[in-house]
C-alpha cells in the first residue's frame, strides 16, 4: 500500500506544473473575461468598477459594427476554409494513389507546408508592400499596361477582402493537407482492394471508404480552423489601418474587441463581452461539428 501511495504521489508531482499552469494561464484568465463582461472596467478605472449586468450585452447587439464584424468573420473563414479543404481532399487524393504515383510527394508537402512556418503579421506586411500604391504590382500592372494608372488597391473593398482571404488561405492549407494525408494514409490498403475487385469505381471508394474513415481527422480540422477563424486579427490589422478598412470590410470579431479595448475610455468590460459571445459562438459551432460528423454507426 505505501508503495502504490508514494507511486501515484510522484505521478501528481510530475502533473502538478501542467494543472498549475492551465489553472493560471487558461482557467482563470476565461473566468476573469466572464466576470469583466457584466461590469463597467476601464483601464482608468479598474478599483471603481460596478456590476452592471447585462448591459454590455445589450449595447453589442445593438451596435451594427459587432454584426458587421461577425458577418466579416463568417464570411473570411468561410471563404477561405471551403477551398482549403476542398484542395487538401484533391491533392491527399493525388499524392497518395498507388495509380498516379506521383513523383517528389515529400517535396510537394514541404513546399506546400513553407508558408505555415512564417509569421502571419509578416505575410501581411508584405502583401501591404505589394499592393501599395506605390508598390511592385501597380508598377508592373501600369508598365505592363494591363491598367492606365496605379490603382489603391487596399481601398477596394473587393480587393482587400480577396487578399485577406488568399493569405489565410495560403498559409494554412499546407498543414491541412498534411493532416489530410496523414489520415489516408493510415487507412488500410486492403479496403480499397476488395472495392476494386467488387467493381468500385474511384468516386464510390472515395465517398464509401475514404470520406467515412476520415471523420475523426475531419473533426479535428473543421474544429481547430474555426477556433482560429474566430480568433482572426493580425492579418485583417496589419493589411490596413487597424480598423477593418476600407468600409470595416475586414473588421473581425478581435479587432472589434481590441478597438473596445484600446479607445480612449479603455472599457474592458464591453471588450469582454464581445470576447465571451465570440466564446460562446464558437462552442455552440464546434458541438454542432461534433454532432453532425459523429460516428452514427456506434451509437
Amino acid at each position: 500500500m505505501q508503495a502504490n501511495f508514494r507511486k501515484n504521489y510522484y505521478g501528481y508531482l510530475f502533473i502538478a506544473p501542467f494543472i498549475i499552469g492551465f489553472l493560471i494561464f487558461g482557467l482563470y484568465p476565461v473566468y476573469d473575461t466572464v466576470y469583466l463582461s457584466f461590469t463597467d472596467t476601464t483601464i482608468m478605472s479598474p478599483n471603481s468598477a460596478q456590476w452592471v449586468g447585462l448591459k454590455n450585452f445589450e449595447r453589442l447587439f445593438a451596435d451594427d459594427f459587432f454584426m458587421r464584424a461577425v458577418r466579416n468573420t463568417w464570411l473570411i473563414w468561410l471563404l477561405n476554409f471551403i477551398p482549403q479543404i476542398g484542395v487538401a481532399l484533391l491533392v491527399s487524393v493525388w499524392f497518395t494513389s498507388t495509380r498516379l504515383k506521383i513523383k517528389g510527394v515529400g517535396v510537394w508537402r514541404t513546399l506546400f507546408y513553407m508558408p505555415n512556418l512564417l509569421m502571419p503579421a509578416s505575410v501581411a506586411a508584405l502583401f501591404f508592400a505589394l499592393f501599395s500604391f506605390y508598390g511592385p504590382i501597380n508598377q508592373f500592372m501600369v508598365k505592363s499596361g494591363f491598367l492606365p494608372e496605379a490603382m489603391h488597391y487596399l481601398q477596394n473593398t473587393t480587393v482587400t477582402r480577396g487578399l485577406v482571404v488568399f493569405i489565410q488561405w495560403w498559409m494554412w492549407f499546407g498543414q491541412t493537407v498534411i493532416i489530410v494525408m496523414a489520415g489516408m494514409t493510415a487507412i488500410s490498403t486492403s479496403l480499397y482492394e476488395a472495392a476494386m475487385v467488387d467493381g468500385a469505381s474511384a468516386w464510390q471508394m472515395f465517398s464509401r471508404i475514404t470520406m467515412p474513415l476520415l471523420k475523426p481527422i475531419l473533426i479535428y480540422i473543421f474544429v481547430t480552423s474555426l477556433v482560429g477563424g474566430m480568433q482572426m486579427f493580425d492579418i485583417p490589422y496589419m493589411l490596413t489601418d487597424g480598423r477593418g478598412s476600407p468600409a470595416y470590410s475586414i473588421m473581425t470579431n478581435n479587432i472589434l474587441m481590441y478597438s473596445k479595448f484600446s479607445s480612449s475610455k479603455g472599457h474592458i468590460g464591453a471588450a469582454s463581452s464581445v470576447g465571451v459571445l465570440v466564446f460562446i459562438m464558437t462552442t455552440v459551432i464546434a458541438l454542432g461539428i461534433f454532432y453532425f460528423l459523429r460516428d452514427r454507426d456506434s451509437q
